[in-house]
């Protein structure tokens, strides 16, 4: 049986910005025409919000292989690197086609190519990529990409952004939803039985940050919703795996954690290999868009 590694990280793009930005979203939401007087009013928001803000609002806190130039249009970086630096990484064509093909075998029908039509890379494979080569010694692993789709009826019509609070009523009419927990779930646990049977030695990662404020129409856009993530990260820990299993869509778009269904896919695989985490963390934050998870699973 194939060595397997799952890993739970995450690609948040506020850490690649100044810190002066990080509230950048909140400011957004907090100028939207139609948000309520009384929503502007900081005594109404969450405590933990409050002490986290401030009061300065900052705080310093199956290809053959890809190619990204993550600070083409960025004037700023954590790294202090040039606009035109460009970064390769390793791809696996092979092991790409092994997945594919044995995804099909077991009933999940899932797409497949081998050149990029339009973007190079995702930002939630390059800044990943970006991040677990910190130190910049060179991230010498072969990748293969794995696409979900979690925009779904909220976020595809905001092509990732956030929508006017004007639409928060009229979301369903928007698009139709993302697949649901149960089916990522299914998708993670078929991968599983797939890389388990293959040659290579192969991590298993689900990256994505959880509730994200500027998805959860029910605070206006203000705040994540911290409570559903906990109570996602503690069956997580636990290996309550039920618990995932009985989440539903509804669930994910009340809560805006749209994202997560990365983590479902993951968590799907580990129950298949009968896994609970050997290490997690979760990160809380109200005023910084969205708390943050990491785990991993050891062979």
């Amino acid at each position: 049986m194939a060595e397997i590694l799952g890993l739970g990280c995450t690609h948040r793009p506020v850490m690649l910005r100044r810190n002066e930005d990080w509230t950048g979203m909140m400011r957004t939401s907090l100028d939207d025409p139609d948000m309520p007087a009384e929503m502007k009013d900081p005594a109404r928001w969450p405590g933990q919000l409050r002490a986290e803000l401030g009061n300065d609002w900052f705080a310093v806190l199956a290809y053959d292989g890809h190619e990204i130039e993550p600070w083409k249009n960025r004037a700023w970086n954590p790294w202090g690197e040039p606009n035109d630096k460009r970064f390769s990484f390793k791809g696996h064509r092979a092991a790409g086609k092994y997945l594919a093909a044995g995804l099909l075998e077991h009933g999940i029908d899932t797409a497949y190519a081998y050149r990029p039509l339009h973007h190079p890379l995702g930002h939630a494979f390059a800044y990943t990529l970006l991040l677990l080569d910190d130190e910049r010694r060179g991230f010498g692993y072969p990748v293969v990409p794995f696409s979900v789709n979690c925009y779904g009826r909220r976020v595809n019509a905001a092509r990732g952004l956030r929508l006017p609070l004007k639409m928060r009523d009229k979301i369903r009419e928007l698009d139709p939803p993302s697949p649901s927990p149960a089916r990522c779930m299914a998708v993670g646990a078929a991968t599983a039985r797939v890389m388990a049977k293959s040659p290579w030695r192969t991590a298993i990662m689900a990256s994505s940050s959880w509730s994200h404020s500027f998805l959860t129409e029910k605070n206006y856009q203000l705040w994540p919703d911290v409570a559903a993530d906990r109570r996602l990260y503690e069956a997580l820990e636990k290996g309550n795996y039920a618990a995932w299993h009985d989440y539903t869509t509804d669930g994910i778009e009340d809560s805006g954690q749209h994202e997560v269904l990365n983590w479902f896919c993951l968590l799907g695989a580990m129950e298949e290999l009968g896994r609970k985490p050997d290490r997690s963390t979760f990160i809380e934050t109200w005023a910084f868009v969205s708390p943050v998870v990491f785990a991993y699973y050891l062979p």
